[in-house]
This record gives C-alpha cells, structure tokens and sequence, in this order.
C-alpha cells in the first residue's frame, strides 16, 4: 500500500524538476507562475520546491512574495530542512530584509550548527554593508565550533576590502594558510582583491606571483588592482604578460587598460586594444565603449572619442556624461552644453554628476551667464537638490570671472556649510585674479576642512611667489615642513614610436639630454628674439628653475624627433604654469607644429601663437 505522503513526494516531483529548470535558466518570473499552478493543481509543495521560488523570488527581490512563500515553508513543515533554512535567509538578505533574514536563523536552533547557514547569513551582511554584523557572527561560528570552509571566507573577504578592515583580512588570510584552504584558486583570487582594494599592493602582487596557474579572474584582480591604485605602467606590463601567457581578455580586463591607457595619453595601445574589442564582440559593452571614449578623449583625439559614441547601439546617463565631459576638457564649452541639450531630449533625465561635468564646462570656458542659468534649472526643472560639488562650480564659475565679490556672496548664502572644495575653488580664483585679501581668507577656511591637501599650502605659495610677498612664503613653507609634507614633483610626458618619454623638471637622465638641452636653448633665444610681443619680454623674466620645467623639456625632445607639420601630445602631471603656457604659445608660432598639452585641469592645444584656451583656465 502506498502512503499519503509517498503520493504527494511522487506527484510533486515532475513540478521541482521543472522548477528547478526556469531558475538554473534565470527564467524566474516563470518559475514563480509554475509555483502557482502546482498549487491550482492540488499538489502539495515539499522542500524540494523551496529553494527554486525562493531563489526566483531573491532574484526579483520580491520581499512580498518571499514572505507568503516563507508562510508556505513553515505550513507544509518544510522550515527545519537545512537548504530551506539557507534559501530562506539568502531570499531575506537579497531583498533587503537582514533584520528578517538574522530572525529566521535565531528562531531555527537547528542553524547554529550548519555551516551552510552561517554562510548564508555571512554573505547577506557583507552584501548589505554591514561589516561589523558579519565580523560578529564569524566569531560567533568559531566559538560554537562549526566548521569554516571556502564558502565561509569568500562571504567573509569582501568585507575587509577597505583599509579599516584589511586587519581583519590578514588575519582571515592566515586562517586559510593555516586550514589550508589558500589553495582554491576562488579564496586566492578574493583575497588579492582586497589586499589591492586596500593600497596593499606589495601583498597583493606577492600573493598573485604565488599562483601557479593563473586564470583570467586572478589577472583581472591584479590588474584592475593596479588601475585602482594609479599604477598605470603595471598595468600595461601585466596586460602583456596576460596574453603571452595564453589567457584571453575580458571586458573587466580592458576597461582597465583602456584607463590607463587614458592616464598615461598611450594612444597606441589603446588603439590595440580597440582592436581586440571589436575582434571579440565587446563593442556592445557599454562599459567598454565608454572606456574607449574617455581613452581616445584623454589621448587628445575628440573626433575619434565621438565616432565611439555615435556608434553605441544603447548610450547610458554615464555615455553621455562622459562625452559631455570630453568637450569641457577639451575647452569646447558649446559643443557640450548642445550634447546636454540633446541628452535631454532623447528623454535621458540629467542626474547631479552631469551637471557637474556642464557646470565646469561652462566655468572653464568663461560662460558665466550660460553656468548661473544651468544651475538654476537644476534647481527649478530638475527638482534636483545641489550638493558641495555644485556650489563649487558656481563659486569656480563666479571666480574665473573675476567677480570674486559675488563669490563670497554666494559662499556666505549657501543653504548647506562650504566645504573643502568650495574653498578651494575660492583659493583658486584668488590665484588668477592675484586677490591676496582673499585668498588668505579662503586658505584659512579650507586648512580647516582638508589640513593635509598640500595641493592648497602650494597654491597659497604660489600666491605669495606672484605678489613678491617673502613672509608670506616662508610662512607657508614653514607650516607645510611642520606637517611633513613634500612638493609633488612635476613632471610630464609624450609618447613616440610606441614608447612614453618621462621628463622631470630639470632632467638630464634622458639618453637625448644634450640634444634636448640645446634645442630648448635655441627655442627659448628665438622667443626672445621675437621683436615687439609683451608676452615674449615675460619669458625672458623668468627664473632658470622655470626654464627647465618639464614641460618644456617634452616639448624640445618632441621636436627634436618629428617632422614639421606634426601633432605633439605633452602630457604634464601638474597645471601648466603661465610662464610655460606663454613660451609654447610662442614655439608654436616659431616651429611647424601643432602641440596638445594635457595637465592637471583640461586640455591646450597650440598653434601660429595662440591657445584654445584664449588664456582662460
């Protein structure tokens, strides 16, 4: 005779396999209507169903439907099964319900003894940002004597992925070491990740050395790793040993090599890489194609950047940010502030990172009216509340205007507290239009928020250094020795035949120094020679130091290497300075070159004498 629930258990197992079938193949809003006809049927659900539509629902995050379902489990005496118990919390953290998700586990003594719930719960802290929560209850799984496996660490890792954890990490790391579970390639390759995310980067190089075969998620980690901590000619090393090894990149690897590609203006390789894109089918990827844009936009090629976006099947908020972007680097204020119109128009609603884009767009370019009214229809059209990066533009907008006054008017009317940033940019006008009052108001506040930003203690100098005010310098000077700090060196670099050429202020390790030296000497005599230019008389004020600054030293190399009629890309680490802005203004009147100068705020191009930035920046 066959019993009741051996009819159910045999009924209902054609309605699991086929459960089981839409979620493997992420059909979920078709496993739940699956659900539901099993039950119009008359058959009974088991815990063999439960994982399937709690999975489902996780990922729909129907919380809603989670809890009915959760009503379900506990009806049908499912709630004690182990991989129940575990969809159950999964589901809860997914959606969002931790609280929920941690009364499930509490309430279920028979969890405090498995493993698989623990990490169930583990994940959904980590996933939900609370790091202390998943710490705690590590701990809490190690005094109850459960055992830890792979699962558990890979739950646990990303937690320590930033700096104030990385303790907390290394000590997981040796708890691997020890359990001997550092030989999974999944918990190596978590773990290089957070030694990277954290700045660790000598550890997390070291622990990727020690992988003996390495896949394509192990390079991804140290190489996007290395992109994250600025260390942009690591990463192109890695990308070439990556593929002599024989592993084939993915859009991850090439997003990261496209931004440092971007970094360091290494437009040859970037294009390389384009090539593998469109080789491998990437180019839908949005991420990719906005990877490219910003490449080719930062190597100084907009035309190129805008036949990639033009292309792009879908273009993204960030897309089209991106590109906004591009033109205000490149001092084309209108053209991006047309492009926004047109965003708009496609229907694409501006969020606050593009109004900073067209906010500094306008400010560089000296569109103060067209800056002040965008602002306002953030406010107005777009009901969109500005934030400190906002009040920052208008204040930088304000000031490159000149109108320093209406600056401090508008700082002073602020609806939130000026930061950092909004100071600085203060700092920054003051510096342009030689406002010294000012500027030692606006240096005062801003040591307040960021005391440890020497970018602001060297401007201040700077400001100093142009009014002749000596007491003023050493007293800077002295605060940035108190507080130990070290100019950051300046230095600049062009790309030719397929290999970058670094220039340090006053460099003479370059194998072409001499050549170098003497092409900048005979540049700077026909400067100088250059009868009747007011501009020209200040380059020969300036002092020796600034006659070697490296700039001009990549501006000379690059001569001494091309052919009349040829674009020279410079890019400089720092802002370029106005005694070097006047002496390649006036190279580029003297020589058949066109040159791009890329610095620290957006892009130069000179030519027959003159900036497109018509000294605005």
């Amino acid at each position: 005779m066959v019993t009741g629930s051996l009819v159910r258990r045999v009924a209902t197992t054609p309605w699991n396999a086929r459960l089981r079938e839409l979620a493997s193949q992420s059909l979920f809003s078709e496993s739940l209507t699956l659900y539901r006809s099993m039950l119009r049927s008359g058959s009974s659900p088991d815990a063999f169903s439960y994982p399937f539509t709690l999975k489902s629902c996780a990922a729909l995050s129907l919380p809603v439907s989670g809890q009915q379902l959760h009503c379900h489990v506990i009806r049908y005496g499912c709630v004690a099964e182990p991989f129940v118990l575990t969809a159950l919390i999964s589901m809860y953290c997914k959606c969002g319900l931790v609280e929920d998700a941690r009364k499930v586990f509490d309430e279920n003594t028979q969890s405090h003894h498995l493993s698989v719930c623990y990490n169930a719960l583990i994940s959904g802290y980590t996933a939900n940002a609370k790091a202390a929560d998943a710490a705690c209850l590590f701990r809490t799984m190690k005094e109850r004597g459960v055992s830890v496996d792979s699962v558990t660490m890979l739950g646990l890792v990303p937690v320590c992925t930033v700096p104030d954890y990385v303790w907390f990490g290394m000590n997981l790391h040796g708890q691997c070491v020890r359990g001997g579970m550092d030989s999974e390639l999944a918990v190596v390759n978590s773990f290089v990740t957070m030694y990277m995310r954290c700045g660790s980067v000598e550890s997390g190089r070291r622990l990727f050395d020690q992988v003996p075969v390495k896949g394509l998620i192990t390079w991804n980690a140290v190489i996007s790793g290395c992109a994250q901590n600025g260390l942009a000619y690591d990463v192109l090393e890695l990308y070439e040993e990556m593929k002599s090894s024989g592993v084939r990149p993915d859009p991850v690897t090439l997003v990261s090599v496209l931004s440092c590609c971007a970094h360091l203006g290494a437009q040859k390789v970037g294009q390389e890489v384009e090539k593998v894109v469109e080789a491998n089918g990437f180019a839908s990827n949005v991420f990719v194609s906005n990877a490219l844009i910003s490449m080719y936009a930062r190597c100084g090629d907009l035309a190129k950047a805008r036949g990639v976006f033009d292309v792009m099947p879908v273009r993204s908020l960030v897309s089209w940010t991106a590109m906004i972007g591009c033109y205000g680097m490149h001092g084309m204020a209108e053209t991006g502030i047309k492009l926004f119109d047109d965003m708009v128009k496609c229907g694409i609603r501006p969020d606050g990172t593009v109004f900073v884009m067209v906010l500094s767009t306008c400010s560089h370019s000296g569109l103060t009216g067209k800056g002040l009214e965008l602002f306002d229809a953030m406010k107005r059209e777009y009901k969109l509340e500005p934030g400190p990066e906002h009040y920052a533009c208008v204040v930088d907008l304000l000031g490159r205007a000149g109108r320093i006054d209406e600056a401090m008017v508008f700082i002073e009317s602020m609806p939130i507290e000026p930061d950092g940033a909004v100071w600085g940019a203060l700092l920054g006008a003051c510096k342009i239009h030689k406002n010294v009052d000012m500027a030692e108001v606006a240096f005062a506040k801003v040591i307040e928020f960021e005391p440890m930003n020497i970018g602001y203690y060297v401007l201040m100098s700077n400001i100093y250094t142009d009014s002749k005010n000596q007491e003023g310098i050493w007293r800077i000077r002295v605060m940035m020795r108190e507080r130990g700090f070290k100019k950051e060196p300046g230095y600049s670099y062009v790309e030719h035949k397929g290999r970058v050429h670094l220039f340090l202020a006053g460099d003479r390790s370059h194998e072409q120094t001499e050549e170098v030296y003497r092409m900048l000497d005979e540049l700077e005599t026909s400067v100088m020679e250059m009868a009747g230019n007011t501009e020209c008389d200040r380059c020969g004020e300036v002092s020796s130091s600034t006659r070697e600054h490296s700039e001009r030293l990549a501006v000379a190399f690059a001569i001494l290497n091309t052919s009349p009629g040829t674009e020279i890309l410079v890019i400089k680490n720092l802002r370029v300075c106005e005694d070097c802005h006047v002496f390649i203004k006036m190279v580029s009147k003297i020589v058949d070159r066109r040159f791009v100068v890329r610095d620290a705020s957006r892009f130069h191009y000179f030519e027959d004498g003159l900036c497109s930035c018509k000294d605005y920046w």
